[in-house]
């Protein structure tokens, strides 16, 4: 990962945050699972593990497997997202989130992110953090990231403009909706540092949020 070499401070109205592989280290769960669909269907898992972070299910499914019948990904994706749902074994907070949301307390902010509601409630509160207020899910879009929709309806829910938000996302096809949405994206993890965002670290401990006297949030990464 190419990480920030020098601090950086960034200026917002409002953060959007991806869930998995940025708040919540889900890891452990995606790749049982979908290791296990892979072999299901003759596919290699490490090529599989390449596509389906950051997509909704049934995207990644369609990426995998371009023959298949939209209705049989979206019945297999359900039967994946309960699955997924029930399995919290090894979800942890990503490094520093706690301490992260916690300043973000009555700052514009809201998760954007590829679950949905049952599967993002389950794997925050498996891992200990609070839900923002506003929340966009699976169930509120209809394009999977890398489409900018989800990041889009997140700035309007908040009353910003995109060119006034920042990103957090961990993955290739969130730093590309982030890209697409015209909004500033911080990278965070390893995945993160290879699609090029425009500001990349570790974890949640590289940054501190500081809320301006103009309501604006400042950020200090790196």
């Amino acid at each position: 990962m190419t990480a920030t070499a020098t601090p950086t401070v960034l200026t917002a109205r409002a953060l959007l945050l991806d869930m998995d592989g940025t708040l919540v280290n889900s890891d452990a769960v995606v790749e049982r699972i979908w290791r296990r669909w892979a072999e299901r269907h003759g596919l290699a898992g490490d090529e599989v593990m390449k596509v389906v972070h950051g997509r909704q299910g049934h995207a990644s499914m369609a990426v995998l497997l371009p023959e298949r019948p939209v209705e049989q990904n979206l019945a297999d994706n359900a039967r994946m997202l309960a699955e997924e749902t029930a399995d919290t074994d090894g979800v942890v907070e990503i490094p520093g989130a706690s301490a992260f949301l916690a300043a973000l307390r009555g700052l514009p902010h809201a998760l954007v992110t590829s679950a949905d509601v049952a599967l993002s409630t389950a794997r925050m509160n498996a891992a200990g953090l609070p839900l923002p207020q506003v929340r966009i899910t699976a169930e509120s879009v209809g394009a999977s990231k890398p489409d900018p929709e989800g990041f889009l309806k997140g700035a309007a829910e908040l009353g910003v403009a995109p060119a006034d938000c920042v990103v957090f996302e961990d993955s290739g096809a969130g730093i590309a909706a982030g890209r697409a949405a015209g909004m500033t994206v911080v990278g965070i993890g390893p995945r993160a540092g290879l699609h090029e965002p425009d500001v990349a670290v570790a974890d949640l401990t590289r940054v501190r949020v500081e809320a301006g006297a103009d309501g604006t949030v400042r950020l200090h990464i790196g």
